[in-house]
């Protein structure tokens, strides 16, 4: 009697694994740039909201905050304090890093609200460059 055996060859398996690494070398960066792309956009609306924010306290207050987290927290001397302005998850980027904030400002304004982008670093390119009230 012949035994008849069904199922996949060595040779057929490996063809088929090549193909799905080869697709997914194709496709991985599509995505994970999509997914950057999406993170620098978000953290882009979170800046100009932050902005706004930080500007709230400074009407109520009659000053700009010394950090970030007197928007979250009534900082000892602030008298008319109406706050919270934000919430603390809103003081992180896409990347959930802490936004970098300078008072007085740098770059010509009173203050400064910078996200590093992807890459965590000054400067950078595409999805990876800086986002700040600047822009």
């Amino acid at each position: 009697m012949k035994s008849t055996q069904s199922g996949f060859s060595l040779v057929e398996m490996i063809a088929v694994i090549l193909l799905l690494g080869i697709i997914a070398g194709f496709v991985a960066p599509a995505v994970f740039g999509k997914v950057d792309q999406g993170r620098w956009n978000a953290t882009k609306s979170s800046v100009k909201s932050l902005g706004t924010k930080i500007e709230s306290y400074a009407m109520d207050v009659g000053s700009l905050p010394e950090s970030l987290e007197n928007l979250t927290k009534k900082p000892g001397n602030a008298e008319n304090w109406n706050g919270p302005y934000a919430r603390p998850s809103e003081l992180k980027d896409g990347w959930d890093q802490p936004f970098m904030y300078r008072m007085p400002g740098e770059t010509g304004s009173d203050y400064d609200l910078i996200s590093y982008g992807a890459d965590k670093q000054p400067g950078g390119e595409k999805w990876k460059r800086d986002i700040s009230n600047a822009d």
